[in-house]
């Protein structure tokens, strides 16, 4: 994670009141996670860092395409991803990240790196299923579109079965009208 000080926020030096920090992020941050699910991605990031006398506030922002495979016909194209991320900055004895949205770091912290915010931001920012937009309005024209029509099941008309019941069972319903 050495390739990712660029995250690094060293807040001692500002001042208190509103920052604003502008990133762009491509594939090698992911490579730097052994993260391969994305072929390709452009997405900036804005982080509004506000500074108080005793906390601080992060908001972060990440906006733009990943290029991924379809889930149904795996042809690549590129996912639109929005995702916002709010984190509370505290001070502590030691670092704490065990609530995903308040971090205590240690008294003497004089920087935060949010890198790893940012991945998982991204990260859960992409739809669970991936569809490919031709897909969704029907202008796809692909192999594997194509043998999922023929493979698909046709709907039938449910077959009515025979009322066939077992003579016992009819015997034990005369009981019950013969009251």
């Amino acid at each position: 994670m050495k390739d990712l000080k660029e995250f690094n926020i060293p807040f001692v030096g500002l001042k208190e009141g509103s920052h604003l920090f502008e990133y762009h992020i491509d594939k090698k941050f992911f490579e730097a996670y052994q993260f391969e699910d994305f072929n390709d991605a452009n997405i900036n990031v804005k982080v509004n860092f506000v500074k108080k006398s005793t906390i601080m506030e992060l908001s972060i922002t990440a906006s733009g395409t990943i290029h991924v495979p379809c889930d149904i016909t795996s042809e690549m194209y590129n996912q639109e991803i929005e995702g916002t991320l709010a984190l509370v900055i505290k001070f502590g004895l030691e670092f704490n990240d065990d609530n995903e949205e308040i971090l205590i770091l240690p008294h003497e912290a004089y920087q935060v790196n949010i890198a790893q915010y940012i991945y998982e931001l991204i990260v859960l920012s992409v739809p669970s299923k991936r569809i490919h937009p031709k897909v969704i309005d029907g202008t796809m024209n692909s192999e594997a579109l194509k043998r999922l029509k023929e493979l698909e099941l046709k709907e039938e008309k449910p077959v009515e079965k025979e009322k066939s019941t077992d003579p016992r069972w009819d015997k034990l319903k005369d009981l019950l009208t013969d009251k």
